[in-house]
């Protein structure tokens, strides 16, 4: 593969290769490298919450040119979003039981279904732990521009990002 000034890429690590077959890493217009830059998104949608992470991922959408780092920008919002939609559903149930029991408290009765809101409360750690996983994961790969497959997030970047 070829790139600017004659210079090719090796296709298992997207390093730059000069003409005399030296390696020089990708570099963005910020000066640090791709991986880096995509590491960095990924590790602020795990520490930082979404501010960041969106500031980072609009930065690279808009100036940056790497199409792996643009799509990292977008997968690693795009994961932060699943995994908000996720915990958002599994947490209706117990403020619809809450609800319910506000309701015939309102009439002195008492309706708590503890079982339930525990296994709520389980479901939603479990995801809280599988998504600092995943963002490691996808963090520590991305150092060297790789990825972790998330199938239903990887179909709609490629969708919609070409």
């Amino acid at each position: 593969m070829r790139g600017e000034g004659g210079a090719a890429f090796c296709k298992e690590c997207r390093e730059r290769k000069d003409n005399e077959g030296e390696t020089d890493v990708q570099k963005t217009k910020l000066g640090i490298s791709v991986g880096l830059l995509g590491a960095a998104i990924y590790f602020m949608g795990l520490f930082s919450g979404y501010m960041v992470a969106v500031l980072l991922a609009g930065y690279v959408l808009l100036f940056e040119e790497n199409e792996w780092l643009k799509k990292s920008a977008v997968k690693a919002i795009a994961v932060m979003v699943l995994f908000s939609i996720l915990i958002a559903v599994a947490n209706l149930v117990p403020n619809a039981i809450s609800v319910i029991d506000y309701i015939v408290s309102m009439f002195g009765g008492n309706f708590h279904i503890a079982f339930v809101t525990n296994l709520i409360n389980a479901v939603v750690a479990v995801l809280n732990i599988i998504q600092k996983l995943l963002f490691l994961g996808l963090g520590m790969s991305a150092l060297s521009q790789g990825t972790i497959a998330v199938p239903i997030i990887d179909n709609l970047v490629d969708k919609y990002m070409g």
